[in-house]
Protein backbone atom coordinates (compact mmCIF):
# COMPACT_ATOMS: atom_id res chain seq x y z
CA UNK A 1 0.00 0.00 0.00
CA UNK A 2 1.46 3.72 -0.88
CA UNK A 3 1.42 5.97 1.36
CA UNK A 4 0.08 9.53 0.92
CA UNK A 5 1.97 12.62 1.44
CA UNK A 6 -0.31 14.24 4.14
CA UNK A 7 -3.05 13.61 6.03
CA UNK A 8 -5.53 15.00 8.37
CA UNK A 9 -5.69 15.80 11.67
CA UNK A 10 -6.71 17.63 14.86
CA UNK A 11 -3.76 19.44 16.61
CA UNK A 12 -4.46 19.80 20.32
CA UNK A 13 -2.87 23.54 20.71
CA UNK A 14 -4.25 24.29 24.24
CA UNK A 15 -7.02 24.60 26.53
CA UNK A 16 -10.17 24.45 24.46
CA UNK A 17 -8.28 24.79 21.26
CA UNK A 18 -8.89 22.73 18.17
CA UNK A 19 -6.66 23.14 14.93
CA UNK A 20 -6.80 21.40 11.87
CA UNK A 21 -3.72 20.75 9.81
CA UNK A 22 -2.46 18.76 6.86
CA UNK A 23 0.54 16.93 8.48
CA UNK A 24 2.85 14.97 6.99
CA UNK A 25 1.71 11.31 6.97
CA UNK A 26 4.22 9.27 9.19
CA UNK A 27 6.54 6.20 7.95
CA UNK A 28 7.56 3.22 10.11
CA UNK A 29 10.44 2.49 12.10
CA UNK A 30 11.58 -1.09 12.39
CA UNK A 31 9.02 -2.97 14.37
CA UNK A 32 5.91 -0.36 13.78
CA UNK A 33 2.81 -0.42 11.87
CA UNK A 34 1.07 2.72 10.10
CA UNK A 35 -2.33 2.71 11.20
CA UNK A 36 -5.13 4.17 8.84
CA UNK A 37 -7.50 5.00 11.20
CA UNK A 38 -11.06 3.63 10.38
CA UNK A 39 -12.92 4.86 13.35
CA UNK A 40 -11.84 6.97 16.68
CA UNK A 41 -14.81 7.50 19.41
CA UNK A 42 -14.88 10.47 21.45
CA UNK A 43 -14.31 9.85 25.40
CA UNK A 44 -14.54 11.58 28.62
CA UNK A 45 -10.40 11.84 29.34
CA UNK A 46 -10.60 13.07 25.58
CA UNK A 47 -13.04 15.93 26.87
CA UNK A 48 -10.73 16.12 30.23
CA UNK A 49 -7.31 16.97 28.20
CA UNK A 50 -9.29 19.69 25.73
CA UNK A 51 -10.81 21.23 28.34
CA UNK A 52 -7.26 21.23 30.63
CA UNK A 53 -5.16 21.32 27.05
CA UNK A 54 -2.89 18.22 27.99
CA UNK A 55 -2.35 15.23 30.17
CA UNK A 56 0.16 14.78 32.91
CA UNK A 57 0.34 11.11 31.94
CA UNK A 58 -0.23 10.98 28.67
CA UNK A 59 0.57 13.87 26.35
CA UNK A 60 1.59 17.61 26.17
CA UNK A 61 0.63 19.70 23.27
CA UNK A 62 1.24 21.02 20.95
CA UNK A 63 -0.05 17.47 19.74
CA UNK A 64 -2.60 15.04 18.33
CA UNK A 65 -4.58 12.99 19.95
CA UNK A 66 -7.71 10.52 20.39
CA UNK A 67 -7.04 7.31 21.91
CA UNK A 68 -10.32 4.97 21.25
CA UNK A 69 -9.21 3.56 17.83
CA UNK A 70 -9.52 1.07 15.32
CA UNK A 71 -8.76 0.86 11.44
CA UNK A 72 -6.09 -0.98 8.76
CA UNK A 73 -2.80 -1.95 8.91
CA UNK A 74 -1.35 0.42 5.87
CA UNK A 75 2.34 -0.08 6.35
CA UNK A 76 4.93 -2.27 8.20
CA UNK A 77 8.18 -1.56 9.30
CA UNK A 78 11.23 -4.05 8.99
CA UNK A 79 10.86 -6.96 11.16
CA UNK A 80 7.05 -6.47 11.85
CA UNK A 81 5.24 -10.26 11.91
CA UNK A 82 2.01 -11.91 12.75
CA UNK A 83 0.18 -8.65 10.43
CA UNK A 84 0.16 -7.65 6.85
CA UNK A 85 -1.05 -4.58 4.47
CA UNK A 86 -5.10 -4.20 4.87
CA UNK A 87 -5.63 -6.05 7.84
CA UNK A 88 -8.16 -4.84 10.25
CA UNK A 89 -6.85 -4.11 13.79
CA UNK A 90 -7.50 -2.71 17.14
CA UNK A 91 -4.84 -0.72 18.66
CA UNK A 92 -5.27 -0.62 22.48
CA UNK A 93 -4.15 3.15 23.82
CA UNK A 94 -1.44 1.66 26.26
CA UNK A 95 1.43 -1.04 26.71
CA UNK A 96 2.84 -2.29 29.33
CA UNK A 97 6.25 -3.78 29.71
CA UNK A 98 5.72 -7.49 30.04
CA UNK A 99 9.14 -7.27 32.78
CA UNK A 100 8.84 -5.81 35.91
CA UNK A 101 7.04 -7.15 39.26
CA UNK A 102 3.56 -5.80 38.43
CA UNK A 103 3.44 -6.88 35.19
CA UNK A 104 4.19 -10.35 36.40
CA UNK A 105 1.70 -10.36 38.95
CA UNK A 106 -1.00 -9.59 36.16
CA UNK A 107 -1.45 -5.95 37.31
CA UNK A 108 0.14 -4.33 33.88
CA UNK A 109 -2.09 -1.63 34.25
CA UNK A 110 -0.22 -0.46 36.94
CA UNK A 111 3.28 -1.09 35.28
CA UNK A 112 5.98 1.57 35.97
CA UNK A 113 6.67 2.01 32.63
CA UNK A 114 2.88 1.35 31.01
CA UNK A 115 3.57 3.96 27.67
CA UNK A 116 0.45 5.50 26.30
CA UNK A 117 -0.61 6.43 22.77
CA UNK A 118 -2.62 8.69 21.30
CA UNK A 119 -3.69 10.72 17.86
CA UNK A 120 -6.57 8.82 17.22
CA UNK A 121 -8.08 11.92 15.75
CA UNK A 122 -6.16 11.92 12.41
CA UNK A 123 -6.02 9.57 9.23
CA UNK A 124 -2.85 8.05 10.36
CA UNK A 125 -0.93 6.92 13.15
CA UNK A 126 2.39 5.37 13.62
CA UNK A 127 2.23 2.43 16.11
CA UNK A 128 5.66 2.00 17.85
CA UNK A 129 7.13 -1.66 18.30
CA UNK A 130 5.61 -2.34 21.95
CA UNK A 131 2.32 -1.52 20.56
CA UNK A 132 2.39 -3.59 18.01
CA UNK A 133 4.23 -6.35 20.23
CA UNK A 134 1.81 -6.41 23.32
CA UNK A 135 -1.39 -4.55 22.54
CA UNK A 136 -2.36 -4.42 18.97
CA UNK A 137 -5.21 -7.14 17.69
CA UNK A 138 -6.94 -8.81 14.94
CA UNK A 139 -10.50 -7.36 14.54
CA UNK A 140 -12.82 -10.52 14.98
CA UNK A 141 -15.26 -11.24 11.76
CA UNK A 142 -18.21 -9.17 11.59
CA UNK A 143 -17.67 -6.07 13.86
CA UNK A 144 -17.16 -2.47 12.14
CA UNK A 145 -14.69 -0.44 13.03
CA UNK A 146 -17.08 2.30 14.97
CA UNK A 147 -17.88 -0.79 17.41
CA UNK A 148 -14.61 -1.84 17.35
CA UNK A 149 -13.12 1.49 18.29
CA UNK A 150 -14.85 0.53 21.79
CA UNK A 151 -12.54 -1.63 23.03
CA UNK A 152 -10.44 0.47 25.09
CA UNK A 153 -13.47 1.92 27.51
CA UNK A 154 -15.01 -1.78 27.50
CA UNK A 155 -11.66 -3.30 28.49
CA UNK A 156 -11.43 -0.93 31.62
CA UNK A 157 -14.99 -1.62 32.61
CA UNK A 158 -14.12 -5.03 32.50
CA UNK A 159 -10.90 -5.08 34.78
CA UNK A 160 -13.81 -2.85 36.51
CA UNK A 161 -16.42 -5.56 36.94
CA UNK A 162 -13.31 -8.25 38.00
CA UNK A 163 -12.10 -5.64 41.10
CA UNK A 164 -15.96 -6.11 41.72
CA UNK A 165 -14.91 -10.00 43.04
CA UNK A 166 -18.44 -10.71 41.51
CA UNK A 167 -18.07 -14.59 42.09
CA UNK A 168 -17.70 -13.65 46.00
CA UNK A 169 -21.11 -11.68 45.71
CA UNK A 170 -23.73 -13.83 43.70
CA UNK A 171 -22.65 -16.99 44.61
CA UNK A 172 -26.23 -17.44 46.08
CA UNK A 173 -27.92 -15.39 43.41
CA UNK A 174 -26.84 -12.67 40.88
CA UNK A 175 -25.71 -9.50 42.34
CA UNK A 176 -27.44 -6.41 43.05
CA UNK A 177 -25.12 -3.01 42.03
CA UNK A 178 -25.47 0.16 41.61
CA UNK A 179 -23.61 2.34 39.21
CA UNK A 180 -23.64 6.01 40.08
CA UNK A 181 -23.20 7.56 36.51
CA UNK A 182 -24.92 7.49 32.96
CA UNK A 183 -22.12 8.07 30.45
CA UNK A 184 -20.43 5.75 28.66
CA UNK A 185 -18.53 4.12 31.05
CA UNK A 186 -21.18 3.53 33.49
CA UNK A 187 -23.40 2.48 30.69
CA UNK A 188 -21.20 -0.15 29.51
CA UNK A 189 -21.03 -0.87 33.15
CA UNK A 190 -24.35 -1.35 32.87
CA UNK A 191 -24.56 -3.69 30.02
CA UNK A 192 -21.44 -6.26 30.81
CA UNK A 193 -22.84 -6.34 34.58
CA UNK A 194 -26.75 -7.04 33.18
CA UNK A 195 -25.57 -9.68 30.43
CA UNK A 196 -23.73 -11.90 32.70
CA UNK A 197 -27.28 -11.67 34.62
CA UNK A 198 -26.56 -9.33 37.74
CA UNK A 199 -29.55 -6.86 38.88
CA UNK A 200 -28.48 -3.74 37.77
CA UNK A 201 -29.70 0.30 39.16
CA UNK A 202 -28.34 2.80 37.69
CA UNK A 203 -28.20 6.47 38.84
CA UNK A 204 -28.52 9.72 36.63
CA UNK A 205 -29.40 12.83 36.58
CA UNK A 206 -30.14 12.72 32.85
CA UNK A 207 -33.37 11.31 31.87
CA UNK A 208 -32.52 10.29 28.06
CA UNK A 209 -29.13 8.11 29.76
CA UNK A 210 -30.90 6.38 32.29
CA UNK A 211 -33.29 5.40 28.80
CA UNK A 212 -30.54 4.19 27.75
CA UNK A 213 -29.13 2.30 30.55
CA UNK A 214 -32.58 0.71 30.53
CA UNK A 215 -32.23 -0.57 27.06
CA UNK A 216 -28.75 -2.09 28.06
CA UNK A 217 -30.01 -3.73 30.29
CA UNK A 218 -30.65 -2.05 34.07
CA UNK A 219 -33.45 -3.16 35.84
CA UNK A 220 -33.90 0.36 37.67
CA UNK A 221 -32.82 3.42 37.11
CA UNK A 222 -32.92 6.30 39.71
CA UNK A 223 -33.16 10.18 38.53
CA UNK A 224 -30.69 11.94 40.98
CA UNK A 225 -29.72 15.58 41.27
CA UNK A 226 -25.79 16.68 40.77
CA UNK A 227 -23.58 17.04 43.59
CA UNK A 228 -24.16 14.33 46.06
CA UNK A 229 -26.56 13.77 48.64
CA UNK A 230 -28.21 11.29 46.75
CA UNK A 231 -27.66 7.80 49.02
CA UNK A 232 -31.20 7.52 50.56
CA UNK A 233 -33.09 7.74 47.62
CA UNK A 234 -30.51 5.37 45.79
CA UNK A 235 -30.36 2.58 48.15
CA UNK A 236 -34.10 2.91 48.79
CA UNK A 237 -34.35 1.75 45.14
CA UNK A 238 -32.13 -1.76 46.36
CA UNK A 239 -34.66 -5.05 46.18
CA UNK A 240 -34.99 -4.47 50.00
CA UNK A 241 -33.46 -0.96 50.56
CA UNK A 242 -30.74 -2.20 52.74
CA UNK A 243 -28.21 -1.37 50.03
CA UNK A 244 -26.52 -3.48 47.52
CA UNK A 245 -23.59 -5.74 47.32
CA UNK A 246 -21.54 -3.67 45.17
CA UNK A 247 -21.45 0.08 44.24
CA UNK A 248 -19.91 1.19 41.21
CA UNK A 249 -18.86 5.62 40.73
CA UNK A 250 -18.75 6.58 37.43
CA UNK A 251 -18.25 10.06 37.80
CA UNK A 252 -15.34 10.64 39.33
CA UNK A 253 -17.41 13.62 41.67
CA UNK A 254 -15.97 12.93 45.34
CA UNK A 255 -19.50 13.72 46.45
CA UNK A 256 -20.52 10.54 44.34
CA UNK A 257 -18.08 8.59 46.19
CA UNK A 258 -19.28 9.32 49.27
CA UNK A 259 -22.89 8.28 48.24
CA UNK A 260 -21.38 5.10 46.70
CA UNK A 261 -19.83 4.11 50.11
CA UNK A 262 -23.06 4.51 52.16
CA UNK A 263 -25.36 2.73 49.60
CA UNK A 264 -24.05 -0.90 49.95
CA UNK A 265 -25.09 -3.16 52.86
CA UNK A 266 -22.56 -4.89 55.07
CA UNK A 267 -20.12 -6.49 53.45
CA UNK A 268 -20.31 -4.76 50.49
CA UNK A 269 -17.56 -3.71 48.03
CA UNK A 270 -17.31 -0.09 46.95
CA UNK A 271 -15.73 0.25 43.18
CA UNK A 272 -14.15 3.94 42.86
CA UNK A 273 -13.72 3.97 39.25
CA UNK A 274 -14.13 7.32 38.14
CA UNK A 275 -11.33 9.24 38.63
CA UNK A 276 -11.72 12.39 40.90
CA UNK A 277 -9.53 15.39 39.72
CA UNK A 278 -6.02 16.01 41.61
CA UNK A 279 -5.94 17.18 44.98
CA UNK A 280 -9.48 16.06 45.58
CA UNK A 281 -10.15 14.31 49.30
CA UNK A 282 -13.88 13.25 51.29
CA UNK A 283 -14.55 12.37 54.66
CA UNK A 284 -14.34 8.66 55.39
CA UNK A 285 -17.34 7.06 58.05
CA UNK A 286 -14.35 4.89 59.56
CA UNK A 287 -17.10 3.79 62.28
CA UNK A 288 -19.33 2.33 58.83
CA UNK A 289 -16.19 0.76 57.44
CA UNK A 290 -15.05 -1.08 60.09
CA UNK A 291 -18.09 -2.41 61.66
CA UNK A 292 -19.72 -3.12 58.19
CA UNK A 293 -16.47 -4.44 56.89
CA UNK A 294 -16.80 -2.96 54.06
CA UNK A 295 -14.08 -3.17 50.93
CA UNK A 296 -13.48 -0.02 49.37
CA UNK A 297 -11.12 0.15 45.83
CA UNK A 298 -9.65 2.45 43.59
CA UNK A 299 -9.82 0.77 39.88
CA UNK A 300 -7.66 2.34 37.12
CA UNK A 301 -7.51 1.69 33.25
CA UNK A 302 -7.14 -2.00 31.57
CA UNK A 303 -4.72 -5.21 31.51
CA UNK A 304 -4.20 -7.17 28.01
CA UNK A 305 -6.48 -9.32 28.98
CA UNK A 306 -9.56 -7.39 29.11
CA UNK A 307 -8.42 -5.72 25.99
CA UNK A 308 -9.32 -9.10 24.18
CA UNK A 309 -12.41 -9.88 26.43
CA UNK A 310 -13.75 -6.77 25.11
CA UNK A 311 -13.29 -7.26 21.44
CA UNK A 312 -15.15 -10.47 21.88
CA UNK A 313 -17.64 -9.45 23.70
CA UNK A 314 -18.19 -6.79 21.18
CA UNK A 315 -18.45 -9.09 18.52
CA UNK A 316 -21.59 -10.50 19.83
CA UNK A 317 -24.10 -9.25 18.07
CA UNK A 318 -26.53 -8.68 21.90
CA UNK A 319 -24.00 -6.47 22.98
CA UNK A 320 -25.68 -3.40 22.12
CA UNK A 321 -22.86 -1.24 22.88
CA UNK A 322 -23.40 1.05 19.73
CA UNK A 323 -26.47 2.55 21.56
CA UNK A 324 -23.58 4.84 23.08
CA UNK A 325 -22.48 6.22 19.59
CA UNK A 326 -24.18 9.15 19.47
CA UNK A 327 -23.26 10.49 15.62
CA UNK A 328 -20.70 10.69 13.49
CA UNK A 329 -18.25 13.62 12.32
CA UNK A 330 -15.57 14.49 10.32
CA UNK A 331 -11.89 15.23 11.81
CA UNK A 332 -12.52 18.49 11.25
CA UNK A 333 -15.43 18.83 13.59
CA UNK A 334 -13.53 17.06 16.09
CA UNK A 335 -14.08 20.42 18.29
CA UNK A 336 -17.42 20.29 17.92
CA UNK A 337 -18.27 16.54 18.64
CA UNK A 338 -15.99 17.60 22.07
CA UNK A 339 -18.67 19.96 22.65
CA UNK A 340 -21.69 17.72 22.05
CA UNK A 341 -20.03 15.82 24.86
CA UNK A 342 -19.80 18.31 27.75
CA UNK A 343 -23.06 19.87 26.43
CA UNK A 344 -24.64 15.98 27.19
CA UNK A 345 -26.12 16.04 23.79
CA UNK A 346 -24.15 13.06 22.77
CA UNK A 347 -21.97 10.04 24.84
CA UNK A 348 -19.73 9.38 21.91
CA UNK A 349 -19.01 10.66 18.84
CA UNK A 350 -17.42 8.65 15.91
CA UNK A 351 -14.36 10.53 14.31
CA UNK A 352 -13.65 9.75 10.24
CA UNK A 353 -10.84 10.88 8.19
CA UNK A 354 -11.66 11.85 4.48
CA UNK A 355 -11.28 9.03 2.81
CA UNK A 356 -13.32 7.01 5.97
CA UNK A 357 -14.34 3.43 5.75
Amino acid sequence: MTLPQTMLGAMLTGPERIDIEELPVPRPEPGEIILAVGAATTCGTDVKVFRRGGHPRMLQVPTLFGHEMSGTVAALGAGVSGFKEGDAVVVANSAPCHVCDLCKRGRENLCPDLHYINGAFAEYLRVPHRFVEHNTHPIPDGLDFAKAALTEPLACVLHGMDACELPRYAWVRPAEVIVFGAGPIGLLFVAALAKDGHRVILADPNPSRLETGTALGAAETVRIERGGGQADAVKAATADGHGAWIAVDATGVPEVWSDAIQCVRPGGLINLFGGCAPGTTIELDTHLVHYSELTIKGVYHHRPETVLRAMDLLAEPDFKAELLLSAEMPIEETEQALRAMMDKQALKVVIRGRAGP
